[in-house]
């Protein structure tokens, strides 16, 4: 196994991660709300990392993972769905270990089953993290958390078995837009390319998770172009989502990965725009940047967070009222 970073203070995180993870047992590990690729990826490969070092563990998230990402688990390891499954868990968590959480808030509502004196491991990959955990391995130059979890495995001398190489795999070719984002480094492209050496299907997992639509999901995205509007000289595009359109297509919120590349994707666009529109006055918003944009602090700006090329934010208000501010707030940073 190869790693690539050699930075003092990043090796010096990975040795605190493995002396966290080897001197505990009975973890929670957490990944952010409404789990992607990389954020199911790094659970699963997490659990396997964890099973091979005979350590007990529970995974468990606000939202349930999307189906299309359960094959990460092997038919061994089950995710937990926090919202429909609470009422089942009275215990607390001393030991917790976050995955691909931005910051603390991402954790939702699971934070509830931390112990008040929990110790917390931050994984993560995001250049907003705030280093929330009382130990955090944070690389804001990784592509995906599965990377950095790829090193940590390294250090720990953890075998790839093949459970493991499917979930970092699959993190990496979700977080990378299937190797076409500006995040695919010589790095990524060389733990692919060793994970298929070990025998990862990467165009059968390709096809799952990059090309394949659901029928509610080409209904969605019909009825989101319709929306598409323009502003900045063309350089913004955006499309909006409502509850009634997820509920008229039967998408669920998972079915609305991917959409903001519609609007960014348009030639001339610089940032591209989702709007989802949620109960109780909340929109939430997906930005996405061609690079001249630092998105993440657009995202910041009210509250939200990310990478430079992609991030997002929870805006109150009206749908209309926050394309009116966010779309304000890209202008002036294109300015």
């Amino acid at each position: 196994m190869m790693q690539f970073r050699h930075t003092d203070s990043y090796a010096a995180d990975l040795q605190a991660a493995a002396a966290f993870i080897q001197g505990g047992d009975d973890f929670l590990v957490v990944s952010h709300i409404q789990p992607d690729g990389d954020a199911a990826g790094s659970t699963y490969a997490m659990a396997w990392m964890l099973t091979a070092l005979g350590k007990r563990f529970t995974l468990i998230n606000e939202n349930r993972i999307p189906p299309k990402f359960v094959y990460m688990g092997a038919g061994r390891h089950e995710v937990i769905h926090y919202e429909a499954d609470a009422k089942k868990l009275t215990r607390s968590f001393a030991s917790v270990i976050s995955v691909d959480c931005a910051d603390f808030s991402r954790v939702g509502a699971v934070k509830a089953l931390f112990a008040d004196d929990a110790r917390l491991l931050n994984i993560d990959h995001h250049a907003t993290n705030d280093r929330f955990g009382s130990c955090n391995v944070v690389a804001a130059d990784a592509a995906a958390t599965v990377e950095v979890l790829y090193d940590l495995c390294v250090q720990m001398q953890i075998p790839l078995a093949h459970e493991l190489n499917v979930c970092i795999y699959s993190g990496l070719l979700t977080d990378t837009g299937g190797f076409r984002y500006a995040n695919t480094t010589p790095k990524v492209m060389q733990i692919a390319a060793q994970m298929l050496q070990c025998g990862v299907k990467g165009h059968e997992l390709a096809e799952e998770l990059l090309e394949k639509l659901s029928y509610p999901q080409i209904s969605l995205i019909k009825t989101s172009l319709a929306t598409l509007s323009f502003a900045h000289q063309n350089q913004v595009a955006w499309l909006a989502v409502t509850p009634d359109d997820l509920a008229a297509s039967g998408a669920a919120n998972e079915d609305l990965d991917g959409l903001v590349n519609y609007p960014r994707n348009v030639e001339g666009v610089e940032v591209g725009i989702l709007f989802k529109q949620r109960e109780g006055g909340i929109v939430k918003v997906s930005l996405r940047s061609a690079g001249k944009v630092d998105v993440a602090r657009v995202a910041k700006a009210f509250g939200g967070g990310g990478h430079v090329r992609a991030a997002g934010c929870a805006v109150e208000g009206t749908l209309e009222e926050a394309i009116e501010r966010v779309v304000k707030e890209v202008g002036l940073a294109l300015a």
